[in-house]
């Protein structure tokens, strides 16, 4: 299963997500559920850097699955924009195919 977790302050600012596991909706090279959130998640975060100025450390760790982003600030209006629409193709896709293969959740840091 892929687990998203989206971080927001107190304000409802985004500040960072972690994204990990792989689905398991089918055999790697055919998992059509990883494939779509792979690619909601790199697109999110190469828009971020081309289009915002907002600042972020970013952990990876392809066997795993792992992208761990932290913004430096909360994430400014463009940001929030990209992120918006990030999660709501990761919400859609759990609506979809359901929690076992991917789950997104939100938690106030």
């Amino acid at each position: 299963m892929i687990k998203t977790t989206i971080y927001q302050n107190h304000a409802g600012q985004y500040t960072g997500f972690t994204c990990t596991g792989h689905a398991g909706f089918a055999v790697r090279g055919d998992d059509i559920v990883c494939a779509a959130v792979s690619v909601l998640v790199i697109n999110t975060l190469n828009a971020i850097e081309a289009f915002t100025a907002d600042a972020y450390n970013a952990r990876t760790n392809p066997d795993s699955g792992l992208i761990d982003i932290r913004f430096q600030h909360p994430a400014g209006h463009d940001g929030k924009l990209l992120l918006d629409t990030m999660v709501l193709g990761l919400q859609n896709i759990q609506e979809q195919y359901g929690t076992d293969y991917s789950r997104l959740t939100f938690e106030e840091v």
